[in-house]
């Protein structure tokens, strides 16, 4: 699969668990590391878990299994890394507090 699609799909799998306002930002032109932020809320720890886990599920069914995931211990954050295609799923207070999308605000959205 493309990046661009990767993204979709995580997109599309935040939204079958209730994810609260995923946004993907194209970050090809301002950024070395990827390609793709997605970036997505949940209301609780288990919440965030929960997004996580779908979307671990549902990329492996697609053969883009993740480099790597890394996470706080309370399940306040989790990033996981699919190499051109980076996910971040807050806690809607971490979220705020992180702000990434004021940080990559240079950086379109994709529908």
């Amino acid at each position: 699969m493309q990046p661009k699609q990767i993204a979709k799909l995580i997109k599309q799998l935040c939204e079958e668990k209730k994810g609260i306002d995923p946004v993907i930002l194209d970050v090809r032109k301002i950024s070395d590391i990827t390609q793709y932020y997605v970036i997505v809320s949940g209301s609780s720890s288990p919440h965030v878990s929960a997004l996580a886990d779908n979307i671990a599920r549902g990329t492996k069914k697609k053969k883009e299994r993740p480099w790597h995931v890394e996470k706080d211990r309370d399940s306040r954050w989790i990033v996981i890394d699919h190499g051109d295609v980076i996910t971040h799923v807050f806690h809607s207070e971490t979220r705020q507090y992180y702000n990434l999308e004021r940080l990559w605000g240079d950086a379109p959205q994709v529908d």
